[in-house]
């Protein structure tokens, strides 16, 4: 069995102190007040940084907001990419599994999650944004896991990839920002080894 190693994409950007510092107070500001209604001069405030320094980092809120999804998709990517895809099949799913639910079900995450859904018709580049610095890589990533692996014989392995994603992301909206916890309600354990079962024992 080949060892999978996981390479950041280039485009994740790296982001000075200062700038993280703008960021942090970023954050809450738009989570608070939305895309529409959030102010550099709020953001600034927030930041504890002057004006100046806001917009010699940030030259106006679009650059300032897809600074912050950069930002936020570098640090999960990080997290949820932190292990090699090496071991047993079964292991590396389940432990990514986890990795993935307990970060796309994170306060802030979901918190910011729907602030890019309530976004998505007026700014669709925000949301496709969004997929493209989250969603895309780690898709392509499992992807490339799936093809490397001798034992594996997926006839599509990025619509595997996908579905198992995919998969995982659907269960954190379901029971979380649509509150289908007491409505149908699924412990996570049984719901990962099914789709695992599902996808290696097909």
């Amino acid at each position: 069995m080949r060892k999978h190693r996981i390479h950041e994409p280039g485009h994740h950007k790296r982001f000075t102190d200062k700038a993280k510092q703008i960021l942090q107070g970023a954050l809450p500001e738009f989570l608070k007040h939305g895309y529409t209604r959030t102010s550099m001069d709020k953001v600034a405030k927030s930041a504890g940084v002057s004006k100046q320094t806001l917009y010699s980092y940030y030259k106006d809120k679009d650059g300032l907001f897809t600074a912050l999804i950069e930002n936020i998709a570098a640090e999960k990517f990080q997290i949820l990419w932190s292990k090699p895809l090496e071991g047993e099949p079964e292991k590396v799913l389940r432990d990514l599994a986890y990795r993935l639910l307990d970060n796309v079900s994170n306060k802030n995450h979901l918190d910011f999650s729907r602030l890019i859904l309530s976004e998505s018709d007026k700014r669709p580049d925000l949301s496709q944004l969004f997929l493209k610095n989250v969603a895309k890589p780690s898709i392509e990533i499992l992807t490339n896991y799936f093809e490397e692996q001798e034992e594996f014989n997926f006839a599509d392995p990025e619509a595997t990839a996908m579905i198992f994603i995919g998969s995982l992301i659907h269960y954190v909206l379901n029971q979380e920002l649509l509150h289908g916890k007491e409505i149908i309600p699924m412990d996570r354990k049984r719901y990962v080894q099914n789709l695992i079962n599902l996808v290696l024992y097909h």
